[in-house]
């Protein structure tokens, strides 16, 4: 049994809520079981110099987590990132840019500001999965101010974590898992079914291929339950 009843191929309970930040293009606030991550996603006539004069657009993601969104309070990243933030914050902008045709952005920048508000495990995941309807809403904006023509995505997009403690494989994540387990994974991946990113370590003994088999399966289901929910709050 799981610390908060779940099953084994279960997620926390989850909801996303759009347009939760008034002077923002898009935003998404996904509460997924006590971690809440507030994206918005902000559209700005201009690109970084490697991308002037390709005729295309960029996409870029920070990330950080409030003082007391966890246990403890973390110290703001007032000057620059700490390096899990930057490593974080990396993973979210690669992972939306695979979904996301650039060359039809114009020279724009999207860039998608990744807050977590109250975290208790999987705040990357959540992040990643947040910052797909935030964009989605972003294009809509873009298009609606006849920035573009048709809409920029290539396919949904959605990330979880999945590990073994206790001898199980078990799907996403808390907390009070995450620091017991002994291996953990984030697992990001499109509608399509295939891998973006595939982050997985053994915190004590090494698992096997079949092991590692089973636990790609769990992202799949839940990131499958994720992309299906994701599909019904933008009505698409």
């Amino acid at each position: 049994m799981r610390p908060d009843g779940r099953q084994p191929d279960q997620l926390r309970p989850f909801t996303f809520e759009r347009n939760v930040a008034k002077f923002a293009e898009g935003s998404c606030l996904l509460k997924i079981g006590d971690t809440h991550m507030l994206v918005t996603a902000t559209v700005e006539d201009r690109i970084p110099p490697f991308k002037k004069g390709s005729g295309e657009g960029w996409l870029t993601a920070e990330y950080s987590m409030l003082p007391r969104s966890g246990r403890q309070r973390n110290n703001r990243d007032l000057m620059k990132p700490n390096g899990r933030s930057m490593e974080i914050q990396r993973l979210i902008g690669r992972a939306m840019r695979t979904v996301v045709s650039l060359d039809r952005l114009g020279e724009r920048t999207i860039t998608l500001d990744c807050d977590a508000v109250q975290a208790d495990g999987g705040t990357r995941c959540a992040a990643i999965t947040a910052a797909y309807v935030a964009t989605y809403d972003a294009m809509r904006w873009m298009m609606k101010q006849r920035m573009i023509k048709e809409m920029a995505i290539k396919e949904p997009i959605a990330a979880v974590s999945v590990g073994v403690r206790g001898g199980s494989e078990i799907l996403d994540l808390n907390y009070d898992e995450d620091s017991t387990a002994h291996t953990d994974m984030n697992v990001v991946m499109v509608e399509s079914g295939r891998f973006v990113e595939v982050q997985g370590t053994a915190e004590q003994e090494p698992f096997a291929a079949d092991t590692l088999g089973r636990m790609l399966k769990l992202a799949k289901k839940g990131i499958d339950e994720l992309i299906l929910a994701q599909r019904d709050v933008l009505e698409i």
